[in-house]
């Protein structure tokens, strides 16, 4: 689980597309891990979620290495994650197969 380098943000999985805010995240102060560097667009709150790579209409979005939704807006690195740009996938009958006649 990597620790941002100043202790600001949590990576679960390191294949994760976002990461969690443990404190408010303001734009222009760099978000650094040990292999990437991310740049808050605007203030994330603490709890949150900031993209750590770009995902395209849905793309799925991967969180604990698991998807937690889909994207429905184009998401562009250091964008806050939440659900104005993000959609459950989780018990939604209308993406579920339908059943064979």
């Amino acid at each position: 689980m990597p620790l941002s380098l100043d202790g600001a943000a949590l990576r679960l999985k390191d294949d994760d597309d976002v990461a969690v805010a443990l404190r408010s995240l303001e734009p222009g102060v760099a978000v650094r891990f040990p292999d990437a560097e991310i740049m808050p667009l605007a203030t994330i709150p603490t709890g949150h979620k900031i993209a750590l790579r770009p995902l395209a209409v849905g793309d799925l979005v991967h969180k604990y290495g698991q998807p937690i939704g889909r994207a429905s807006a184009a998401i562009v690195p250091g964008e806050h994650v939440h659900v104005h740009n993000v959609e459950g996938v989780r018990g939604r009958g209308d993406l579920a197969p339908a059943p064979s006649a």
